[in-house]
């Protein structure tokens, strides 16, 4: 006899899993089978024995302190220390435990897994992976949802018909989309000659597809312009110096651009130290925030970046994960697109006048008043 609630079937019928996520939700322990029956008859979730529950928050019911793990390839790097407010201010906002933040610092693969497994070990509540890598996360985000653990990507995805994992959701920006838009962006200032694109990490899922876009784009033109894709590094000292001896090496450049928030600062930094634009160079941008890229564009060394929301990707996650949980699985993470949004010259004031947790350059909760109409197409 089946161990699955009818109810549980019957909503689970109507969420937009793939077929292996529903296989495998359906499938599940009988503790799980058990939470997602609470959830389908709309009663509050009961605390476990070892959780002690708290007021829920707003006119949430009481819950356990939930605890979930973010797993992140590159823990140190500044891009995501808004996504880190994000989810603590997700978390401190709906009653739950502070999320962990791990992974590894320099986009080591085998240390993700090891995280990803730790936390499954541990009994996390929900899972947020950065999936920087195909194949890899496929059998550790399967084991956590054989045992009931909800799993979302952010930032990066694996989640692809042949490959890819069987994650809930995916929270991010669309990457082969916004490197195209890159590459578009670059065309209307370069009609000829070449253009080199750097990458910190190739094959890593949150930016290759960014530089295959770049690159397509170009193709597309059909202009009279080549694309030449080169490997810098996640450490980004080493990696100004490997953009420093490429610029140098080649003065006849029209355009550089970068998919990563490293390699954008630096390409900024060569422009200026080596003055290109008094000499061939027509275009330079990339991604990302982080305060030299923006001084850059103030200053003009570069064109454009831009911004896919970093401190969404922390908040978000947490709220999905929260209201599975809170329904049982009624609720499922829904894939979310955090934007590309170009920031030019005549943008970028606020940025850079603006200090808060929403961009990682202040750590204080700050109200930003708005005036004047908002932007629209």
């Amino acid at each position: 006899m089946s161990r699955i609630h009818p109810k549980v079937e019957e909503a689970v019928d109507t969420l937009d899993l793939n077929p292996v996520t529903r296989r495998r939700l359906l499938s599940g322990t009988g503790l799980f089978s058990a939470s997602l029956a609470a959830g389908a008859l709309l009663s509050a979730c009961s605390p476990q024995q070892d959780d002690e529950p708290t007021g829920g928050a707003g006119n949430f019911p009481e819950t356990p302190k939930w605890k979930f793990t973010f797993v992140n390839h590159v823990t140190t790097n500044p891009f995501f220390t808004p996504t880190q407010y994000g989810m603590e201010d997700a978390a401190t906002l709906l009653g739950i435990e502070k999320p962990q933040w791990t992974g590894s610092q320099n986009s080591i693969v085998a240390e993700m897994v090891n995280a990803t497994n730790t936390a499954i070990s541990a009994k996390v509540d929900g899972i947020a992976i950065a999936v920087v890598d195909q194949n890899a996360f496929r059998g550790p985000v399967d084991q956590a949802l054989d045992a009931g653990i909800p799993v979302v990507s952010y930032n990066a995805d694996g989640a692809r018909a042949d490959t890819g994992t069987n994650r809930l959701a995916y929270i991010g920006q669309g990457l082969y989309e916004s490197g195209y838009a890159l590459g578009q962006r670059a065309l209307q200032q370069v009609e000829s000659g070449e253009v080199v694109g750097f990458i910190a990490t190739p094959g890593a899922l949150n930016i290759q597809p960014r530089i295959d876009g770049a690159q397509q784009a170009i193709k597309d033109s059909g202009k009279a312009v080549t694309f030449t894709a080169v490997a810098t590094n996640a450490d980004v000292t080493r990696g100004l110096s490997i953009i420093d001896a490429y610029a140098q090496g080649h003065q006849n450049l029209a355009g550089m651009l970068a998919v990563d928030a490293g390699s954008t600062s630096s390409v900024g930094q060569t422009v200026k130290k080596y003055d290109m634009r008094a000499k061939s160079l027509k275009v330079a941008g990339g991604f990302d925030l982080i305060p030299e890229t923006l001084t850059g564009i103030q200053e003009g060394s570069l064109d454009y970046t831009i911004d896919q929301q970093p401190y969404l990707q922390g908040f978000l996650p947490v709220v999905y994960l929260y209201l599975y949980k809170l329904s049982g699985g009624l609720m499922a993470p829904s894939e979310t697109n955090t934007g590309l949004l170009f920031v030019t010259k005549e943008n970028v004031a606020p940025y850079q006048s603006t200090k808060t947790r929403y961009q990682g350059s202040a750590t204080d909760q700050v109200l930003v008043p708005r005036s004047g109409p908002i932007p629209h197409g």
